[in-house]
């Protein structure tokens, strides 16, 4: 299958695309990237593939879950780590209190770019381009940092091949070892009301595990995770230079990550991010929002999924807490009844953020948890399977979103807001909603 070429992606119009001054510069950083080694393998697309497939037929649930945007200064070790543990923290418990196998996505090794509402940013009578994700322009508010440039797309590259490095590290190198477990929230679970409960299941699986090595079971499973990387296809230059023909089977894969989704600002039937994902054989997602229609969603079905492949195929909605009760019934209803195979994942984060009376950008806990409550009431009443969520988090104390077990009040926002885009939740935060949702998927 061939894939087309960025000349006619360009001519479809794409939305959502950085302005570089400098076309000539774009040719030569895409002509590099096409010179560099893919960062996954089209074998690990395909493990995922089969995963999701499980996830679709309600044999498994997925969690993705990262930075609403990364940065090149945040690809260090002590980051990484700090994400990626929380996700397992909140894998072992949605594992153990649902007893659901759990796909492990992460929002990294990628999550270097971002669509925006305006085109521009003013501050104090001063217009500058907005800012875009590393991979485009800097965050700092001069014109030289705001400026697309495309040797960034290099830079993101390099900066997600080493984060992949570290999770691959971490993940096979003893750092998720389920007997492990108990010391990975050490430092917070003694202050913590959602560490306390995670202590307890953490002791529950410690004296399983002690079980099994008595009687000298020690599978593998014990000592490694399988963990994936996803992202937004967003910029049409570093995906179309990143998609890779596999020598196995002469298919094209974008190697960029393992699990590219386009967004709902870009996911129009015609436009070019959904003709290039359709080429590639990775699996795909695509953003839902209550704009969407069920016909729109089949049409999009058709188009990436021409042969209705399990597991190929996932619907992210993202409808706000206030809307999902009636906006997301029809759409999985319509689908469903067309016989469509595809995974249908909640994302609780978009479609409720507000600015603070502090004048941050933020969330409320409980509209996060509410929006993820009303996602599974509709599959509830359809017969239908919540099959996972997809979350901005990160691993560190930070002061983004309000509420929570151990709230945080719009007061608290500037004392640790760090995301240089949207907020996201913090450990506790984000382990307070695995207990929340493995609750859920008791009764699904």
């Amino acid at each position: 299958m061939s894939v087309p070429d960025l000349a006619s992606l360009h001519a479809l119009g794409p939305s959502q695309q950085p302005d570089y001054p400098d076309r000539a510069a774009v040719d030569v950083a895409v002509a590099r990237l096409r010179t560099l080694p893919p960062l996954v393998f089209a074998g690990e697309c395909d493990e995922l593939t089969e995963k999701l497939a499980d996830v679709a037929h309600g044999k498994a649930f997925l969690l993705q879950g990262g930075d609403c945007a990364e940065t090149f200064a945040g690809a260090t070790a002590d980051n990484v780590r700090n994400k990626l543990r929380v996700l397992l923290q909140m894998a072992v418990v949605l594992t153990y209190a649902a007893s659901v196998p759990v796909v492990k996505v992460g929002r990294l090794a990628g999550q270097y770019a971002k669509p925006r509402s305006s085109n521009s940013e003013t501050r104090e009578g001063v217009t500058l381009p907005a800012y875009r994700g590393d991979a485009v322009n800097g965050f700092d508010f001069t014109e030289a940092a705001r400026t697309p440039d495309p040797q960034r797309l290099i830079e993101a590259y390099h900066s997600s091949a080493s984060t992949l490095n570290l999770v691959r590290a971490f993940v096979t190198g003893g750092y998720a070892d389920l007997r492990q477990v108990h010391t990975w929230n050490t430092d917070f679970v003694s202050t913590s009301p959602a560490g306390r409960r995670y202590e307890q299941i953490a002791n529950e699986i410690d004296r399983a595990m002690r079980f099994m090595s008595a009687i000298g079971a020690d599978p593998d499973e014990f000592h490694r995770v399988d963990f994936h990387t996803c992202h937004e296809a967003l910029v049409l230059e570093y995906e179309h230079a990143l998609t890779r023909i596999d020598s196995r089977t002469g298919n094209p894969y974008d190697v960029s990550g393992h699990f590219v989704w386009i967004g709902e600002r870009t996911h129009e039937l015609d436009g070019a991010h959904v003709e290039l994902l359709s080429h590639v054989h990775n699996p795909i997602g695509v953003k839902v929002g209550p704009a969407s229609t069920a016909d729109d969603l089949i049409a999009l079905a058709g188009k990436l999924n021409p042969d209705n492949r399990a597991g190929r195929l996932t619907f992210i909605s993202r409808m706000g807490a206030g809307r999902i009760a009636d906006s997301l019934p029809p759409l999985v209803d319509k689908v469903t009844a067309a016989g469509i195979e595809v995974a249908w994942v909640c994302d609780p984060m978009h479609g409720n953020t507000f600015e603070s009376s502090t004048g941050y950008k933020t969330r409320r806990f409980e509209d996060v948890i509410s929006e993820v409550q009303g996602f599974f009431d509709v599959h509830r009443s359809l017969g239908t399977w919540p099959g996972g969520i997809h979350v901005e988090l990160t691993g560190d104390d930070v002061t983004e979103c309000v509420g929570g077990g151990e709230p945080v009040t719009e007061i608290d926002l500037n004392s640790r807001y760090e995301s240089v885009c949207d907020p996201r939740l913090n450990r506790v935060q984000s382990l307070e909603l695995a207990f929340l949702v493995a609750e859920m998927l008791r009764t699904a």
